[in-house]
């Protein structure tokens, strides 16, 4: 439902809503929700619910046109149904800072708020993707004696989207639904798409075996026999696009590569130049980073309500003080009841044996000395959560984490150490405007309405409903096409297939109780705000929401 206290929710719960097998997640932990539905502009939250391609609500039944026969009737029963979709109002505007919930969330009960630094509290802007990638094609060719040519390949920022999996055996980048489906028309060798015909040749099957993507232990960490590397987070994006240029070079060029070897290579060097970003931002953070005038305003309201704050991040001090002191000010420690760095996540998380040191600004070191306790304003490195926990007494559901990587921020916080999370996707932004274009909203529909007169005429089996079943599967492709490049021409939205949650999207609603565009996007809600998940209609249930 929408927020509380909002005076159409009534008038919302209303909406049909489409029942479709594939909005369920079969045998998983949780529910994989797909675009959640809309409401008005004015509304403070907005929460998933189960929908169809597209997110707009579920049509009443077509005029039936009784017993068609011929060509003629099945023609009719189309426009009659055609008429029925343009009578139809759309649906109203997803407000673009709503807040999503897939887990009930009730900010009474959180003491403490953590966060994550990059695209979290500091959001960057496009040019620094374009700086990355400049420096890791420069270091390919320089420390790997990759082609010179390859210096020439151009970023293009819109080719890839966050959450692909790159197979390393193959050397495709692909993109998999919550059901480890392969989405035909979004699998690419460089940056030539792969037929159909060739992608079933290889795999055998368009449904991937979980151990092939997942690896043996179907782990939701990359595990190093797994096949696949899922690129998780939005420094991948400039990595995506630099393996498929290099390998669309080798291609083009007839020049025999090792896919998996391309794939490391290019990892290693966009990690390797993660230092020589740092010192480039820091000598121009207004160029690199947003300015965000409402995180002081946001920090202020939580210190006042008496919550404690901490910061855990894998990036340097030295980055972090430039950044935060230009978002926030001189003294934005103040802030911040614990401050960590470089801590290493997921390894953070997960290991118990490493011990929190404590830096000194001074001299640019860690200490050797044992830390007893941890104090606001001093400045700690590495560590592990248990430390962290045991030296704070912060513990379960009173204590909330941000972060904008589904894995290393918030999977281990809420599956090992019960944590409430929250995701920051600045993504969500960009879905939202194209989800609330008067375009795609008819697009939407009118799929929506066309994929159930099919089904409800597919066991025809006269020759006449044959007949206009195929011309109207033919126009259902092409409305398929249609909605998902409206998002990204490759590889559609991040959240969705064509019709079912992406894999990304299936992890993002396991692992975050809550999901938002920009972090001061609370700053709408009081600290004893409840975010309630709207009540998903499951294939078996009614096909309509009622009170």
């Amino acid at each position: 439902m929408c927020a509380a206290g909002s005076p159409n929710v009534s008038a919302l719960l209303r909406q049909n809503v489409l029942l479709r097998a594939g909005s369920v997640l079969r045998n998983w932990d949780s529910i994989a929700i797909l675009s959640p539905l809309p409401c008005k502009s004015n509304f403070r939250s907005e929460s998933r619910a189960f929908s169809s391609d597209g997110g707009a609500s579920a049509p009443a039944a077509p005029t039936q046109i009784s017993h068609p026969k011929t060509v003629s009737d099945f023609q009719k029963l189309h426009e009659a149904t055609k008429k029925k979709f343009q009578s139809k109002k759309l649906p109203v505007d997803v407000h673009p800072d709503a807040v999503f919930a897939c887990n009930e969330l009730d900010l009474s009960e959180v003491q403490v708020y953590g966060f994550d630094y990059d695209y979290t509290l500091a959001c960057y802007k496009p040019i620094l993707e374009d700086l990355l990638y400049n420096l890791a094609r420069e270091m390919l060719v320089k420390r790997f004696r990759y082609p010179e040519d390859i210096l020439e390949l151009e970023y293009e920022p819109n080719f890839a989207v966050r959450g692909l999996h790159y197979d390393v055996e193959k050397g495709l980048l692909v993109k998999l639904d919550s059901f480890l489906q392969l989405q035909l028309g979004s699998v690419y060798r460089g940056r030539t798409k792969v037929e159909a015909e060739e992608v079933l040749k290889l795999y055998h099957n368009r449904l991937l075996p979980i151990a092939y993507v997942e690896g043996p232990n179907n782990s939701y960490r990359h595990n190093t026999n797994s096949k696949m590397v899922q690129l998780a987070d939005l420094f991948s994006v400039p990595e995506m696009c630099l393996l498929c240029n290099v390998i669309e070079y080798f291609e083009r060029n007839r020049i025999d590569y090792n896919p998996e070897i391309v794939f490391h290579d290019t990892r290693t060097a966009m990690g390797s130049c993660h230092p020589i970003m740092h010192g480039k931002v820091m000598m121009n953070t207004e160029k690199y980073i947003e300015r965000n005038p409402k995180l002081v305003k946001f920090f202020e309201k939580l210190q006042q309500a008496g919550k404690n704050l901490f910061l855990v991040t894998n990036s340097p001090y030295s980055f972090v003080n430039c950044g935060m002191s230009w978002l926030v000010g001189s003294n934005w420690r103040d802030f911040f009841d614990v401050v960590i760095v470089q801590a290493r996540k997921p390894k953070f998380f997960t290991d118990e044996s490493r011990p929190i040191r404590l830096f000194d600004e001074r001299t640019q070191s860690h200490l050797w000395d044992r830390v007893f306790k941890l104090e606001k304003g001093k400045i700690y490195y590495e560590g592990s959560v248990r430390q962290l926990q045991e030296l704070k007494g912060w513990r379960g559901h009173s204590v909330l984490y941000f972060g904008d990587h589904p894995y290393s921020d918030l999977a281990d916080v809420t599956l090992k150490h019960s944590w409430r999370t929250g995701a920051i996707i600045s993504e969500l932004a960009h879905e939202i405007k194209t989800l609330n274009r008067e375009d795609f909203k008819m697009s939407a529909n009118w799929l929506q309405m066309l994929t159930q007169l099919i089904e409800e005429t597919q066991d025809d089996e006269s020759e006449a409903a044959q007949i206009c079943l195929k011309e109207w599967m033919e126009e259902r492709d092409q409305l398929r096409n249609k909605t998902k490049n409206v998002f990204n021409e490759q590889f559609g939205s991040v959240f969705r297939t064509y019709h079912n949650p992406t894999y990304f999207s299936r992890r993002l609603f396991r692992f975050a109780d809550i999901y938002t565009s920009d972090i001061t996007n609370l700053l709408k809600f009081s600290t004893t705000h409840t975010f309630y998940p709207r009540r998903g209609v499951m294939p078996h249930e009614y096909a309509s929401h009622f009170i």
